[in-house]
């Protein structure tokens, strides 16, 4: 993609004043002051830009958007990471390998960040089965699970000769150092229920299916300000 460079800020060079002589020196008090009044002419400029109308334009924020375009399967009653193997845009956020396993959303920046995820679910069985799914992140390059972050979904059973499908979805706000990440993990006590990809569709004509899809932003700085 194409970089706007209309929506893009440039910092100001500072200006280089120099040393003045041991007597007043007009001119070198001219130039002196022009440069400084250019320069905050520039700041004024960016601050007007920032704190403006639609001033959000101008902020590059951290933020990552990632897909899965394979089935992902799991033992039952085992603990599962969902991977990726798309990514759609990246910003200071990548999904980082370990293991084998594309799975660790991280990021360059600390701060708080907002997940947002969906996985689509399939169940090919005749009964009804349930889905939880969890969170897990970095600690010290150990991953440890977000307390209070599982999730449980029903998935409904084989109907009319056809799979039951559902998509999960939801989103957290977690608190990521620099280098951090954070991961989807899922378990099902059935094998018979997976994450799944499908083709483009047709009657009518529609898109691919993504088994996965999460995005990672950044929302804000770890303040250590308290109100």
């Amino acid at each position: 993609m194409a970089t706007n460079l209309d929506q893009q800020i440039t910092t100001p060079a500072q200006p280089n004043l120099g040393a003045p002589q041991s007597w007043y020196d007009e001119r070198f008090f001219a130039q002196s002051f022009g440069g400084l009044n250019v320069y905050f002419n520039k700041l004024t400029a960016i601050f007007s830009a920032l704190f403006g109308r639609r001033g959000g334009k101008w902020i590059n924020n951290p933020y990552g958007a990632f897909q899965d375009t394979t089935d992902q399967t799991a033992t039952a009653n085992t603990a599962t990471v969902m991977t990726f193997n798309t990514t759609d845009f990246s910003n200071g956020v990548s999904v980082v390998t370990s293991g084998g396993k594309a799975s660790r959303l991280t990021v360059a920046q600390a701060g708080i960040y907002n997940l947002q995820f969906s996985a689509q679910f399939e169940n090919s069985d005749t009964q009804e089965h349930d889905a939880s799914i969890w969170l897990r992140q970095d600690a010290s390059g150990a991953g440890i699970d977000i307390a209070g972050s599982t999730g449980f979904v029903g998935i409904p059973s084989k109907h009319g000769g056809i799979n039951g499908h559902i998509i999960a979805g939801w989103n957290y706000f977690v608190t990521l150092d620099a280098n951090d990440f954070v991961e989807i993990w899922w378990s099902t006590p059935s094998t018979q229920v997976t994450i799944q990809a499908y083709a483009a569709g047709t009657s009518p004509t529609r898109p691919t299916t993504a088994s996965v899809v999460a995005t990672l932003s950044f929302v804000s700085n770890l303040s250590t300000e308290t109100a």
